[in-house]
């Protein structure tokens, strides 16, 4: 088994549904195997996976065991000597595991590999590489001051090392992982992903960026922002600091009174969604019927030609690659403000979101 890619559910069945769907068409020609861990879902999570994706493995877990658990669970019955973890509010190009995997081959030294993240709106999401967030870069960070958060030498659509990659998309060689002991358990949600880069550091290896694949993260969709979000990932950040990071108690006291600070004066986003003055179907298919089905108007888009501002467009999954979708998004985005959706294949619904902030949308027809 060549590789082994990790979904760890919770309660997002419509978006899982077309992660699962573009991951099934990037691994046709690799010997791969897909596992779902759920965490314990109250909506028909499981149900779905077994109607409509048969091939996959279904981990039902009785509780909600957290991110690093519910990983490592996945990862123990995981046979690929490669792994991917990855979020279900994501989508894959049909390429973006082969590109993957012939840049790890080249890797003497190989760790773990991230890849070029964007949000639904199609802009880059910077996490996608960052560096080792020492307790002074930290505390930038949470001031609004980035500057030395994200790996800004390293350009977007470059390839090279990086120290810090985010749990959205981690690629890594099975025995790497078991050696440092997969994810720490000490962490229910949020700086897993930063603990597990930085023991693979630790461990003599390289964290590499690859940037010549995009993917689709709908950040915010698998982890509402509000206060208990806050509230987990500063004491996220504590157990970090405290494991890695510990020198005195004089030095603690200060780190952990700026944890608290910020935590109090963190709000949730609030930011509210423009609606969409004109809505476009792009498609290559006869999609008459489609159109007439929608809940709102909506003409076809044959070409990639201008769309006026303040439009949404809509993919057609049943007759676009994903690749082709990833790409589009990243040119409109260019080019001038739209929204996107996704039809997934055979499906009844439109999803997608505005920005990386706000949670996910998702329209039944």
């Amino acid at each position: 088994m060549k590789l082994s890619i990790i979904i760890l559910n919770y309660n997002v069945r419509y978006f899982l549904d077309l992660c699962l769907q573009s991951v099934e068409n990037a691994i046709a020609d690799i010997h791969a195997e897909i596992f779902v861990v759920d965490n314990n879902s109250p909506d028909d999570s499981c149900e779905m996976v077994k109607t409509k994706h048969p091939n996959v493995t279904l981990i039902e877990n009785k509780e909600n065991a957290g991110f690093s658990k519910g990983n490592n669970i996945g990862v123990a019955q995981a046979k690929g000597e490669y792994l991917c973890i990855l979020n279900p509010d994501t989508v894959v190009a049909e390429d973006t595991f082969t590109k993957i995997l012939a840049y790890a081959e080249k890797q003497k030294d190989l760790g773990a590999i991230g890849c070029r993240l964007v949000d639904g709106s199609g802009t880059f999401l910077p996490e996608s590489k960052r560096n080792i967030p020492v307790v002074k870069v930290a505390m930038q960070k949470m001031i609004g001051y980035d500057k030395n958060y994200y790996n800004n030498l390293l350009q977007e659509k470059e390839n090279g090392k990086t120290d810090i990659l985010v749990g959205a998309f981690m690629f890594l060689k099975r025995q790497v992982y078991n050696e440092v002991n997969g994810f720490d358990e000490d962490y229910f949600m949020y700086g897993e992903d930063v603990d597990l880069s930085y023991k693979i550091l630790k461990a003599g290896y390289s964290n590499y960026y690859f940037g010549e694949t995009s993917i689709i993260h709908y950040k915010g969709e698998s982890t509402l922002k509000d206060a208990l979000y806050a509230e987990r990932f500063y004491g996220a950040m504590q157990i970090f600091y405290k494991k890695h990071f510990r020198s005195h108690m004089f030095f603690d006291a200060i780190v952990w009174m700026g944890l608290q600070l910020v935590k109090r004066l963190k709000k949730s986003p609030n930011k509210k969604q423009e609606t969409p003055k004109n809505y476009v179907v792009y498609s290559t298919n006869d999609i008459n019927k489609l159109l007439e089905s929608l809940p709102f108007k909506a003409e076809k888009l044959t070409e990639l030609n201008k769309v006026p501002s303040n439009t949404e467009v809509v993919f057609d999954a049943n007759s676009l690659s994903f690749k082709e979708i990833i790409q589009n998004m990243i040119d409109f985005q260019k080019k001038q403000k739209h929204s996107f959706k996704i039809i997934p294949k055979n499906s009844n619904f439109i999803l997608g979101s505005n920005d990386s902030q706000n949670r996910g949308e998702v329209i039944h027809f």
